[in-house]
């Protein structure tokens, strides 16, 4: 892979080149995919979904969009940095083709405030309870008519794979999605494979899958413009596009800092062991002056939050320019913050949160009101739609296509088509929305 390639500004729906010498500074190409993922309305329903809480009162509790919006912002200075360094490894993308620093920082920015746009109502547990549906519950019905990729699509319905989807499908007369530069679409998947098959190898891009069977035509095309190089072995599988580990790390950094920062906020994790794990991470960068300055266990938590956060940054900058060339080959094998010198540290407040929050009773009852919404939703649905197109629908049927279903295609195309469009119809779904869904449909409605 090459990085003239790989920083590529071409569209879908393009009939000339776009490039970057051409560029206008005011707008540039990469910065237009920021505005067109922040004003979209997928990323306007990230501020009712979960990020740790699912359907949170405490105002200052993230969500989704609060969470993503931060990532970006983490993004951007990963991206920055590494650009820099970049342009000074090979000075022609700058002389010849005029690519500045910050162009890395845009493409790391958008693609990280886009990363969950495609993640269902209620956090992971969303993901599971639509593929559990397929997996063990009644959807496992349509096994018999799909193919075994497109079961696994259902059955492990993927958040990043939707994403995928929700950016570049025609939806709605728009075509083409949100057309983005191929290189924000390359930067946005870290799983650059289909799913199937699972988990070949413990390559991290191979953890999961990044577009679904619907899909895959689409980013086969947009791989052979970036010059993706494909992984040897079974199934549809690339190798990253190198600033998809920036986008990784961005939100590897922000979640282990900021939902442990919730914990300690809710009352969930004692202020006194926090405070302590997270100076074992900064230890080496602490101004102990400053810090014995601070009168309060709020200004010292804030303190060594942004503090966590900036020797993150440059860490993950040290590693991802010590390992380029591995990467650039598709040989780097890890995340980048793996391979951190802060790795323990990280583990140790990533095993604090799990056990204090992710795994709290809160988060649990809520999660298995999760499942019980999603299925609900999913079996009204499919039952529906299954009956309208085999010419059976009952009058409550035609009231639940008419109401919910507007979005969904199920009149034309086989079984899957309509199947992983109704998915992610139900995964664009806010928290709140598909709770006031849930009880409209199931007569628990007030008027």
């Amino acid at each position: 892979m090459n990085w003239h390639q790989l920083l590529s500004l071409k569209r879908y729906g393009d009939t000339q080149k776009r490039l970057r010498i051409e560029q206008d500074e005011t707008r540039l190409g990469f910065e237009v995919d920021y505005d067109r993922i922040i004003f979209s309305s997928f990323f306007r329903s990230l501020q009712d979904k979960t990020q740790v809480i699912p359907l949170s009162k405490t105002d200052f509790v993230h969500t989704r969009l609060t969470h993503s919006l931060e990532v970006s912002v983490v993004g951007r200075s990963l991206g920055r940095s590494v650009g820099k360094k970049i342009l000074e490894k090979y000075p022609a993308l700058e002389k010849t083709y005029a690519y500045k620093f910050n162009d890395f920082g845009a493409i790391v920015a958008a693609a990280a405030l886009a990363h969950d746009i495609g993640n269902p109502p209620f956090g992971h547990s969303g993901e599971k309870a639509i593929g559990e549906y397929f997996s063990v519950g009644k959807g496992k019905r349509f096994q018999g008519v799909l193919t075994p990729e497109q079961y696994h699509d259902l059955t492990h319905f993927e958040g990043n794979a939707n994403g995928f989807k929700l950016l570049t499908e025609t939806r709605n007369g728009a075509k083409d999605g949100l057309r983005l530069s191929f290189a924000t679409l390359g930067a946005f998947t870290k799983y650059p494979k289909a799913s199937l098959p699972h988990k070949p190898t413990k390559h991290i891009a191979d953890k999961k899958y990044g577009f679904f069977q619907s899909e895959q035509a689409v980013f086969e095309n947009i791989a052979a413009d970036l010059g993706l190089t494909k992984q040897t072995g079974e199934g549809v599988r690339y190798h990253r596009h190198p600033l998809a580990y920036l986008v990784e790390a961005a939100d590897d950094i922000c979640y282990t800092i900021i939902d442990f920062e919730d914990g300690i906020n809710l009352g969930w994790i004692d202020e006194d062991l926090a405070l302590e794990y997270l100076i074992n991470l900064v230890r080496d960068n602490i101004i102990t002056k400053n810090y014995s300055k601070l009168g309060t266990k709020n200004a010292r938590l804030a303190y060594l939050r942004s503090l966590a956060i900036n020797t993150l940054i440059a860490e993950t900058v040290e590693v991802f320019l010590t390992y380029e060339e591995e990467i650039l080959k598709g040989e780097f094998q890890h995340s980048l913050l793996d391979k951190s010198k802060y790795k323990a540290q990280i583990d140790d407040i990533l095993a604090v949160s799990r056990n204090k929050i992710y795994q709290s009773n809160e988060v649990v009852e809520k999660e298995i009101a999760g499942y019980k919404i999603i299925n609900t939703l999913l079996d009204a649905f499919t039952t529906a739609i299954e009956n309208q197109r085999n010419n059976q629908a009952t009058n409550y049927d035609k009231m639940l296509l008419k109401s919910y279903l507007d979005n969904v295609s199920y009149k034309e195309g086989d079984t899957y088509a309509w199947l992983i469009s109704l998915c992610s119809n139900i995964a664009l779904l806010t928290d709140g929305n598909a709770l006031r869904t849930y009880k409209k449909i199931t007569g628990n409605y007030s008027y």
